[in-house]
């Protein structure tokens, strides 16, 4: 390792097999061709229904909820695999998340401007601003709107890298002493504790977040 941050380097040769990493959660998605479901399928169907019944409330529009379900599972699958040794971790690249942020965002706008015109004017002015005011909740709306793919991109980015780069500067300090190996072994199982939960509530807030921006229009 050069430095600390060759762990996330995605290029490792000339026939680099990191990205496809990224594919192979399709191994862990359901089969459809058992009579009985078994218990991570079990797991999967109450993840799923409770995801719907909380999207329905904020979903404005029918059948969505497929999509936002699919890229939770998407995210969620990426970064458990990328608490594996040596398996890349995708989700902690921005041309990953921002494949995922900025479409949906311009799919939002150009829908709402074209189809909605009128409604996206209204968003620029909240209800109850002066008018002195007006000019400036303008500028400031269209700032928020248009830093939102870049918000999600990089709050997704910024929580994967920040854990696995606390347990490679811990592991490369932990090799010279026993003592301190054994100690920080048991730093490193609260660390997969703590990073497995990043790795469900941001795949969590991604979608929530993107439910919420659609919800708007």
């Amino acid at each position: 390792m050069t430095n600390l941050f060759s762990t996330f380097d995605p290029c490792t040769g000339s026939l680099s097999l990191n990205w496809m990493s990224t594919m192979i959660m399709f191994i862990m998605m359901p089969y459809k061709y058992w009579l009985i479901m078994n218990k991570n399928n079990i797991v999967l169907h109450i993840l799923i229904k409770t995801l719907h019944q909380e999207m329905k409330l904020i979903m404005s529009y029918k059948g969505s909820s497929l999509l936002m379900m699919s890229m939770f599972l998407m995210i969620m699958y990426n970064n458990i695999m990328g608490l594996m040794p040596y398996i890349f971790t995708s989700s902690s690249h921005l041309i990953f998340s921002l494949a995922l942020a900025l479409p949906m965002w311009m799919s939002f706008m150009m829908y709402g401007w074209l189809n909605k015109t009128n409604m996206m004017f209204t968003h620029l002015v909240p209800s109850g601003t002066p008018g002195v005011l007006m000019p400036f909740m303008v500028l400031i709306e269209t700032i928020s709107n248009l830093i939102r793919p870049g918000s999600l991109a990089v709050r997704l980015t910024a929580n994967m890298i920040a854990g696995h780069l606390l347990m490679s500067l811990l592991g490369s300090n932990s090799i010279s002493s026993g003592l301190l190996m054994m100690l920080t072994m048991s730093v490193f199982m609260l660390l997969m504790i703590f990073e497995l939960a990043v790795a469900l509530i941001q795949s969590y807030v991604f979608m929530t977040l993107t439910t919420l921006y659609s919800s708007e229009i």
